[in-house]
């Protein structure tokens, strides 16, 4: 007994289309993988571009302040600044105060003796990486000094490196997380119910709540002390939820439990509307079958098809009908487009707050034109996880996917689209933070870090360029001619059909009640049942 629903291929798709489009995706993800990996990190920490006493510099009297004036906002605590006298005794009151602008100052004790005196200073630049440093200045006359001044940079060694680790895990998570939810609302939803996609989204999930936690539990060590051991110090992490970085981790952790919901109803929604489809598709299939029997055990007797040509009768009145209390099509389609746009508004809103937990502690928060970077850098994080998560979620349906889910072509296309959008959105806001960063066209060329940064411009604009072809090659590799209904036929088992019709017209050729009988055998099938018993009833009254 075969099932007409067992095989499923997609529409239009062929072995040697599929091969050439995974090849294609996998050469993008290389070529994507180079670029990002040749481009040199770009980075803009806070630097001290002044100070008063200035670096060096030999002052007749011991000031009463020292002031400190970095390139941008820095955040800065008790102990972020301090001075020491020529025998290392420190001599500063401890407390920082902003003096506006980019300047911070602390007072000194009065009657400080001659000599050289040492500042050290330790504060936390626009995105949220610990800056740190020393200079010198003398009263009179320099002198020796033996301050000892800290050799390991702020950031650096083992805590720096397991915090750089787990910042760009949880980049990575976002991108999974974010990027393959999206795939499977704006591409391929039939994607909820396969596993490896499950697995991929889940996996996202998790990377970044893992992620997010360490770097919680590791930053008051990395902007400080650095020691692995003070990780677990309740006070350094009492200090850390009151920073800026330590609310937006907070905030992240939040945002992650409303992202399970999601994802559970995500993926429990679309897996159960496919498995009542796949039991709609086995049902047509059993269907069919029993319409094969039935039409050769309608030769069988005059009275049983009587009866059952009666009751086909009503069926097709609609006497007795059950289908009547079931969902129409049309409803089932206005309930997936709920669905959808109520997964669409509650993910999009998930999406942009874990975005924004980046926004709201890092260089968008700062500087020039803040209250215009931030919702930009919400965009530049979304469009970065719905080309890449997508492309992750992509590759992944392409090759892990079972053979009865096989992605179809129509989700490959609206994915190009989505992915060549994001590109787009991406570049532009990258330009834009990019220009803010160095805070004057002069700059791009006038600086090493403006000069990286076109360099890496001009690395996303070949990007473009290969999102481009690619979407191009990858149209003419998903399109082929529509399959005729020969094709579907013999794909879908309905020759069994084609074989009970022939039963039940020979019936009806050979006698009219016996046509009746065969009607009545196939009546189990319903409407196509019906139209059988139509024809043979012609047959044997020999109307035209």
């Amino acid at each position: 007994m075969r099932r007409s629903g067992a095989a499923r291929r997609p529409a239009g798709g062929t072995a040697p289309s599929s091969n050439r489009l995974r090849a294609l995706l996998l050469l993008l993800l290389a070529t994507v993988t180079a670029v990002l990996a040749g481009a040199v990190p770009v980075s803009a920490h806070a630097a001290l571009t002044g100070s008063d006493p200035q670096q060096g510099s030999v002052v007749q009297e011991a000031p009463s302040q020292i002031s400190l004036t970095f390139s941008e906002k820095v955040a800065t605590s008790d102990g972020s600044v301090r001075v020491y006298d020529p025998k290392g005794k420190q001599v500063d009151t401890g407390d920082v105060v902003d003096l506006g602008g980019n300047s911070y100052g602390v007072k000194l004790r009065p009657g400080q003796p001659d000599g050289t005196f040492t500042v050290t200073y330790q504060v936390v630049s626009a995105d949220s990486h610990p800056v740190s440093g020393a200079f010198t200045f003398s009263v009179g006359a320099p002198s020796k000094t033996t301050v000892p001044v800290p050799g390991q940079e702020a950031g650096g060694g083992v805590v720096g490196g397991l915090y750089g680790f787990a910042r760009y895990l949880s980049y990575a998570g976002f991108i999974l997380l974010v990027g393959g939810a999206a795939f499977v609302l704006a591409c391929w939803q039939r994607g909820a119910g396969v596993r490896p996609v499950q697995r991929l989204v889940v996996s996202g999930w998790l990377t970044l709540a893992v992620a997010t936690l360490a770097m919680l539990l590791l930053r008051g060590s990395y902007t400080g002390s650095g020691k692995l051991g003070d990780i677990f110090d309740m006070d350094l992490l009492s200090d850390v939820l009151q920073t800026k970085t330590g609310a937006a981790l907070i905030s992240r952790l939040l945002l992650l439990a409303a992202a399970a919901l999601f994802i559970a109803v995500l993926f429990g929604a679309y897996a159960r509307r496919d498995e009542e489809n796949d039991d709609e598709n086995d049902d047509e299939g059993v269907k069919d079958v029993e319409e094969s029997e039935g039409a050769e055990e309608g030769e069988e007797g005059v009275e049983e098809g009587v009866e059952e040509g009666v009751r086909e009768a009503d069926v097709t009145k609609g006497v007795g009908s059950e289908d009547d209390d079931e969902p129409s099509e049309a409803d089932d389609g206005s309930y997936q487009r709920d669905l959808t746009f109520g997964l669409a508004i509650g993910g999009g809103v998930v999406a942009a707050g874990l975005a924004a937990s980046w926004a709201m502690a890092e260089h968008a928060s700062t500087g020039l034109q803040a209250g215009l970077a931030m919702p930009l850098d919400i965009l530049h994080l979304l469009a970065v996880a719905a080309w890449l998560g997508g492309l992750a979620t992509l590759l992944v349906a392409l090759f892990r996917a079972p053979a009865d889910a096989q992605i179809e072509t129509a989700a490959v296309r609206r994915f190009s689209r989505v992915a060549f959008g994001s590109v787009l959105v991406l570049t532009a806001t990258g330009i834009y933070q990019s220009w803010r960063q160095v805070g004057t066209w002069s700059a791009l060329t006038g600086t090493s870090y403006g000069q990286l940064l076109l360099v890496k411009i001009g690395l996303v604009a070949v990007l473009v360029g290969i999102a481009w072809i690619s979407r191009r090659w990858t149209a003419q590799l998903v399109e082929a001619p529509a399959p005729t209904e020969e094709d579907r036929e013999k794909a879908t088992g309905d020759a069994v059909d084609d074989g009970a019709g022939a039963g039940a017209g020979t019936a009806g050729a050979s006698d009219g009640a016996g046509t009746a009988g065969a009607g009545a055998g196939a009546s189990t099938t319903g409407d196509d049942a019906g139209e059988g018993a139509g024809v043979g009833g012609d047959d044997g009254r020999g109307d035209p």
